[in-house]
């Protein structure tokens, strides 16, 4: 697909987000819930795996997390609460009300935010999430990068993950839940792992690490840093 150019997101919470699709999704907990492109072509969407429990693919990640953590797009807030209950410091922001509610819910903390509003902490964040298809906020991924290197402090890690198939694209999409209801149009973005490190890249970011469990696969990034040896991958995870 030609995807088209994007400029960057604007500030504020994006109102597609807000559509009664996702927030019904999230308030039951399932599905069935889907990004439909303009050609028609359905992403399902994970809806009971964000809504349940952290898995081993998530404990991958928060094994990496350091410090105070801000999950961008945290949805109902799995990893936030996961870290609480460990007694980290952690932020999830989100645009849906219904996404912060039930965060706080399960014992987060959150916000209703936009990455690109002004935050709490910036550049005082250790670690900062993009996790599942998060990377595409906003349909710029080179936006959102350069976004959330200035969240972070110096020395900060990016833990973000790629789609598990190699694309790079850009598009306008609507969330469908599968029995005729549309939210309203917004862009989107999907980049596999090697279009996510090459836009890091081009962004100042520099991999330190990358793994798959269970076939998600993410990288860890650190920004503006001289080069050094690749962290380790966690036990469990294929290289």
């Amino acid at each position: 697909m030609s995807a088209p150019t994007t400029s960057r997101p604007p500030a504020g919470p994006a109102p597609a987000w807000r559509a009664d699709p996702y927030a019904l999704a999230l308030r039951t907990g399932h599905g069935p819930l889907f990004l439909r492109r303009t050609d028609g072509w359905l992403l399902p969407l994970e809806v009971e795996r964000w809504c349940a429990g952290v898995d081993a693919a998530d404990e991958s990640v928060l094994s990496r997390c350091r410090g105070s953590v801000l999950d961008i797009g945290c949805g109902p807030g799995r990893l936030v609460a996961a870290l609480a209950g460990r007694g980290r410091r952690a932020l999830g922001i989100d645009v849906t009300p219904a996404a912060v509610s039930r965060t706080v819910r399960s014992g987060g903390t959150a916000l209703c935010r936009s990455v690109f509003e002004p935050l709490p902490g910036e550049r005082r964040w250790d670690t900062a999430l993009l996790i599942d298809g998060n990377i595409g906020i906003g349909g710029d991924p080179a936006a959102l990068l350069e976004r959330t290197a200035h969240l972070l402090a110096p020395g900060g890690r990016l833990l973000a993950e790629a789609a598990p198939v190699e694309v790079d694209e850009r598009c306008e999409v609507r969330l469908d839940d599968g029995r005729g209801t549309l939210g309203a149009p917004f862009p989107w973005a999907r980049v596999g792992r090697r279009a996510l490190l090459r836009h890091a890249g081009a962004a100042g970011w520099r991999a330190v690490g990358s793994w798959t469990v269970a076939g998600r696969h993410f990288a860890e990034l650190t920004h503006g840093t001289a080069p050094g040896p690749e962290a380790p991958t966690p036990p469990g995870a294929a290289p």
